[in-house]
């Protein structure tokens, strides 16, 4: 299995779309030497400066979010509650801070490298909520602003999960626009963090 990168154009969309779009595709991860493959099953969209739960609401620009604002098809890989990494997809155009965080992911290949990163979860936690994933991908801050279309982390087309299986519900753990709607998931699978 050798998953070609998705093209930049791709992720330069309107976020939700992007969102939506994401879910069957693949993640590759070959940080450390360890070649792990899964499945986007579920992703949250912040719509940038007009989304009060973005890390760029209101145009606030800092040290933190800059990569929000650069090139679509980068990682925007940030730091929360002192002890987790999240990985997000930089989406829109260059100059508009649009992201898709990923929140879980389906292994298939190098499980055995998440699990050992994961400190030997059951295979369904090992990858269900974005700190999970982070961790189990090996990400961390040097993967900040890496562009998602090379080694030694890319994402590749997969095969889109059909309309008729994406449910769509409440992003978790924000404080505003707690009822938007723009979590996206993949019914049925046993991997995403909350039905």
């Amino acid at each position: 299995m050798s998953p070609e990168p998705l093209p930049s154009a791709f992720f330069a969309r309107p976020t939700k779309t992007v969102a939506r779009d994401l879910l069957g595709r693949l993640i590759v991860s070959t940080v450390d030497g360890g070649r792990c493959v899964a499945r986007i099953v579920e992703t949250e969209a912040y719509l940038g400066p007009d989304d009060p739960a973005s890390h760029a609401a209101g145009w606030r620009r800092t040290a933190r979010n800059e990569v929000m604002y650069g090139e679509p098809g980068r990682a925007y890989v940030y730091f929360t509650y002192g002890m987790h990494w999240c990985l997000n997809v930089v989406t829109e155009r260059a100059g508009f801070p649009g992201a898709v965080l990923l929140r879980a992911i389906e292994p298939l290949a190098g499980t055995e490298t998440m699990r050992r990163r994961r400190g030997g979860v059951p295979d369904r936690l090992i990858a269900s909520g974005p700190a999970r994933l982070a961790q189990a991908l090996g990400l961390d801050r040097q993967h900040n602003g890496h562009p998602l279309g090379e080694a030694p982390l890319w994402i590749s087309a997969g095969e889109p999960v059909p309309r008729r299986r994406q449910r769509a519900a409440a992003r978790v753990g924000i404080r505003e626009a707690t009822d938007w709607k723009l979590r996206f998931f993949e019914l049925g699978n046993l991997f995403v963090s909350r039905t």
